[in-house]
């Protein structure tokens, strides 16, 4: 039932007029979030409540109010937990890339609340254009210019490339190399759906046949088993292989992910004991998916539960690849304030922010977390109006 409420939520998204609630700023403070949480009727309000938190770069309540609503308290069998044990950690990061060099497509997941997932994709795309990847698919990305306008823009209501972190992914993935193709389709159902969006993909690896490609989904998209959903029959992940004959690497990202409150987590991140993303081998080198006996994905990944630093989580910083910027509050005469970092050249073109964060107080240490280059830093006052706007560099 959550599964199917989740892709339920992402279907009826281009029907949701988000605009109608409390503000049409798409980065809100938290307080109009649970306001517009209360107020909602809809069965599926937490969903968005999360996705909105997740837009407006709070993670943790993201995480958190998403477990109002979808999460539950889990348990495993001894069978399970048996099974398990057989399987050591290894470096998710380094085990991908290098099975890489051996597979044509690879298929990872996302929560589309979760920022987290977005950046181990991010993480992973320099090694992968080494092993010569050159096509990343994005199930959210809505722009016919992107590969030429090299950043996205904002878009209305909750569009998924509105989040700084899916925004970066897409950033560092043209200025890498990567050319971004949309693969969505929007049809009468949800098995229409999943063949559509498989036809789009298998076109674009067709007319390519010599590409390695990269697809980041969300959610079932990539069960090569039977899904969640009984009525799609095959999600899109199983189609693509009928319909190339490539079989496609799938990473699941989800079962393995912390949840907001500790009790809800998955028992296999305790018994994996990890201190990173980690993948699980076993002495043959068979890699651990899920349950005995799944045919889900390929393999799950297993993250560590976070760790803050300035009340951010320490993954943000993409292995030293990014840097902390205090947020000086010292000229900030009220609060709360919503302060963003753009890309200095994007803020005029309506570029998505690189983070953004929610200030409450005075005596609040707040990071945003950036690449090396010029920002321009907003500061916008409870009534969104902007009350700073300066530029810093990030060395």
């Amino acid at each position: 039932m959550r599964l199917a409420l989740s892709i339920l939520f992402v279907l009826l998204l281009s029907n949701i007029d988000l605009n109608a609630q409390i503000t049409k700023e798409i980065y809100k403070f938290s307080e109009d979030i649970e306001a517009s949480m209360e107020k909602d009727t809809v069965s599926w309000k937490g969903q968005i409540a999360a996705t909105e938190y997740s837009i407006s770069g709070n993670y943790k309540k993201a995480l958190q109010t998403w477990d109002k609503t979808m999460s539950k308290i889990p348990s495993i069998t001894a069978q399970d937990s048996a099974y398990f044990k057989n399987f050591k950690p290894q470096d998710a990061k380094k085990y991908i890339l290098n099975r890489s060099k051996s597979e044509k497509l690879i298929i990872l997941n996302e929560a589309h609340n979760n920022s987290r997932h977005r950046v181990f994709t991010t993480s992973l795309l320099k090694g992968l254009y080494k092993n010569g990847y050159r096509f990343l698919g994005l199930e959210m990305l809505g722009d016919t210019l992107i590969n030429q306008r090299k950043f996205p823009i904002q878009e209305k209501g909750i569009a998924y490339t509105n989040e700084s972190q899916s925004a970066n992914l897409i950033r560092e993935a043209i200025k890498i190399g990567f050319t971004l193709f949309e693969y969505e389709y929007n049809g009468k159902t949800g098995k229409d759906r999943e063949i559509g969006q498989s036809e789009n993909i298998a076109r674009i690896m067709i007319q390519n046949p010599n590409a390695k490609f990269l697809i980041h989904c969300g959610y079932d998209h990539l069960n090569e088993g039977i899904p969640g959903i009984k009525q799609w029959e095959k999600a899109m992940a199983a189609r693509v292989n009928d319909l190339t004959g490539v079989n496609p690497f799938t990473i699941d990202q989800i079962p393995g992910s912390e949840k907001g409150d500790l009790k809800f987590n998955s028992p296999y991140i305790q018994l994996a004991n990890i201190k990173k993303p980690s993948v699980m081998l076993n002495a043959k080198g068979e890699i651990y998916n899920g349950k005995i006996n799944t045919k889900r994905a390929d393999c799950t990944i297993i993250f560590p539960i976070s760790t803050y630093t300035n009340e951010r989580p320490d993954w943000l910083r993409l292995e030293g690849m990014r840097k902390p910027f205090t947020v000086p509050t010292q000229a900030i005469a009220t609060f709360p304030v919503l302060i963003f970092a753009y890309h200095d050249n994007e803020f005029d073109q309506n570029g998505v922010p690189a983070d953004v964060v929610e200030i409450t107080g005075k005596e609040q240490n707040v990071d945003l977390i950036l690449s090396k280059g010029d920002y321009r830093i907003i500061v916008k006052n409870r009534s969104y109006k902007i009350i700073q706007d300066y530029v810093v560099k990030i060395k």
